[in-house]
């Protein structure tokens, strides 16, 4: 178990050389993972706007839906706002069938949203044939790291089933395996293409190689990301995947 409070586990603490790293790998990979060509891409990571305005940036016609199933956590700060349509919306119903070439869910959408599995399903009925999606979700690494520092030692074995953990903020996460992620994607008719601890690489780690020399970002990040680690949720707080519809 990873000895840091959940608050910095979650992304909100902190340890600032780390999450720099993180947000590293995150734009390195959604990079390597948008289409080649221009498409249309529908953006459910909260509204911050990070990853719309990359995309944007990349040529995409992006849709930034601003409060799917929960309100956005502060402004968004996209620059780019004249490349992105912005929507608020509580679920996908303003979109038609396949209307989409590309779904983002960063920022743990689908952990805090409860009712994952209709809200993938709504993923998958506006995706166009061919079209993929990239969700990351909390792991069961941060659920039961989180379930220890409350001293919940009695829900810690109940792994097998769905883990909701509840934040110190009256928030709630839901935590998946690899295999209940899996699971969530197939349910909604998409085949899973790759799935990964979003980092393996420790917070101690990164600290550590940082702090003697901050040049050394690139090389994390490149190192990060080909490390294989499929399917593997015993590391990592949360898991990502891509999946395509058929």
């Amino acid at each position: 178990m990873l000895p840091i409070p959940a608050e910095e586990l979650n992304g909100s603490g902190t340890l600032g050389p780390y999450w720099t790293f993180y947000r590293a790998v995150v734009a390195e990979q959604l990079s390597r993972w948008l289409p080649g060509t221009p498409s249309v891409v529908l953006d459910l990571s909260g509204g911050r706007g990070h990853w719309s305005s990359q995309a944007a940036r990349a040529g995409h016609r992006v849709i930034e839906v601003l409060d799917f199933r929960r309100a956005a956590e502060g402004p968004s700060r996209l620059h780019d706002a004249d490349l992105v349509r912005h929507v608020r919306a509580d679920d996908l119903s303003f979109l038609p069938d396949e209307s989409v070439d590309a779904v983002v869910a960063e920022e743990r959408a689908m952990s805090i949203e409860l009712m994952a599995e209709s809200a993938m399903s709504d993923v998958a009925r506006v995706l166009k044939p061919g079209g993929r999606a990239l969700v990351c979700v909390d792991s069961l690494v941060l659920g039961m790291a989180i379930l220890a520092e409350q001293e919940q030692w009695q829900h810690l074995r109940q792994t097998g089933e769905v883990m909701l953990v509840p934040w110190p903020d009256g928030s709630i996460t839901r935590c998946f395996s690899s295999g209940q992620l899996r699971e969530l994607l197939a349910g909604a008719g998409l085949e899973v293409e790759w799935m990964r601890p979003r980092t393996v690489l420790s917070p101690s780690t990164v600290d550590h190689v940082l702090g003697s020399d901050t040049r050394t970002m690139s090389y994390l990040v490149r190192t990060e990301l080909e490390a294989h680690p499929d399917d593997d949720d015993t590391v990592g707080i949360h898991l990502v995947a891509s999946a395509r519809k058929s």
